[in-house]
């Protein structure tokens, strides 16, 4: 019998690629109304957007498919967060909702992705079905 053994690695990030079919609105979204920072040798093809110690990629018209789910652990306000995002005219597909795993919003980017940001749950509050 062959033992299955995986060989011993140390990821060093792991950054989710999502399709963007207009890069200036999809930067206007990530830049200016959620704070990421757009990568200085980023180009209207390809580029990243980072916040403190993470990172997306966007890539126009290629490297994925609309609809990609990504979680978005944070440290914060979900409620201030949910106000600015309103303001802003931004799709939320779920208001801050107070789950057993996290205090989680949803809401769909300009190309049909949902970002579901997540804080630490409220155990003073009943936690949703």
């Amino acid at each position: 019998m062959t033992e299955n053994t995986v060989p011993k690695f140390r990821v060093e990030n792991i950054t989710p690629i999502l399709y963007v079919n207009d890069m200036a609105k999809s930067l206007e979204f990530y830049v200016d109304t959620l704070g990421f920072k757009k990568a200085d040798w980023g180009d209207e093809h390809f580029t990243s957007i980072n916040l403190d110690n993470s990172g997306i990629y966007l890539c126009k018209g290629g490297q994925g498919l609309p609809g990609t789910w990504v979680w978005i652990g944070f440290d914060g306000d979900i409620f201030a967060l949910h106000q600015k995002l309103m303001a802003s005219g931004a799709t939320i597909k779920l208001p801050p909702t107070n789950f057993s795993w996290a205090y989680e919003m949803q809401v769909q980017d300009p190309n049909g992705h949902i970002l579901r940001f997540g804080t630490d749950p409220n155990s003073n509050e009943p936690f949703a079905d």
